[in-house]
């Protein structure tokens, strides 16, 4: 056995440290998949428009109590919170199966860039991503269907946002599941679904069973929208609100850690 063989095989490789330049370069590239997808993009900044819009056509005309938000205003403001969750989720957890489907992860991860390299590059790409559709869907939101928000428009956009990175990290976190873009689509009822039902949105979190509200107050999509509901009722930000942005971003950091510990090169 010659010496390169000796130091081959007795010297494991060790893990490469996280390089904010390779994650940079790795959000540039997908920024750029991204802006020739007219598809993805018209997905990402239309439809959560569209889609409140269609709750505004059911909603607007339904009658309120005397001093009580309109039904729209209520659901309506949630649902900035919700349609970004969703969206991401969707298509971050199918642009990373594709990478490991089409053999680019494994090209990728042959490179000096790392695991973490990637999942941040990922979620620096698609967080600048969602802070567009924020900002596009909140904006026609205000102006073209009249939402009403007591507080700061801006705090609006920023849960959006924070809601948005979540749905990226978690799938993400997802695609390391699926073998198949189908199965990935599979995954998001058990990941969305549980969660849009605990929120609140359906019902009182007051009027359910106790063993619900615990289970509610485990998911990060509860506390998103309990901070909505914050900036809806009051006109500067609370601590409470504050508390809840930072469990969902806590667990969207978690989750992209947890993406970055199961990544698979190539689907099995």
């Amino acid at each position: 056995m010659t010496t390169l063989e000796l130091h081959t095989t007795d010297s494991p490789r060790r893990p490469r440290a996280w390089s904010p330049r390779l994650s940079g370069a790795t959000a540039s590239r997908v920024l750029s998949q991204l802006r020739h997808d007219h598809r993805t993009v018209a997905m990402l900044l239309v439809l959560p428009s569209a889609l409140l819009g269609l709750l505004y056509l059911i909603w607007s005309e339904v009658p309120t109590a005397p001093g009580q938000p309109s039904t729209f205003d209520r659901v309506g403001l949630v649902m900035l919170g919700v349609l970004p969750f969703v969206v991401m989720f969707l298509v971050t957890s199918i642009a990373m199966l594709r990478e490991r489907t089409s053999g680019t992860l494994e090209r990728l991860l042959t490179t000096p860039l790392s695991r973490p390299d990637l999942l941040l590059g990922y979620g620096a790409a698609f967080g600048l991503a969602a802070t567009g559709q924020a900002l596009v869907t909140a904006t026609v939101a205000v102006t073209v269907y009249d939402l009403d928000v007591a507080g700061p428009l801006g705090l609006v956009v920023l849960i959006a946002v924070v809601d948005a990175v979540l749905g990226v990290a978690l799938g993400l976190l997802a695609s390391a599941f699926a073998r198949t873009e189908f199965q990935a689509v599979q995954l998001m009822p058990v990941v969305v679904l549980p969660q849009f039902f605990l929120c609140g949105l359906l019902a009182p979190r007051g009027q359910l069973p106790g063993w619900l509200q615990t289970a509610g107050d485990l998911l990060p999509l509860t506390h998103a929208v309990e901070a909505l509901a914050e900036v809806g009722s009051s006109t500067a930000a609370t601590g409470r609100m504050w508390a809840d942005v930072g469990i969902v971003a806590g667990t969207a950091m978690l989750s992209l850690g947890l993406a970055a510990a199961t990544l698979r090169r190539r689907t099995s």
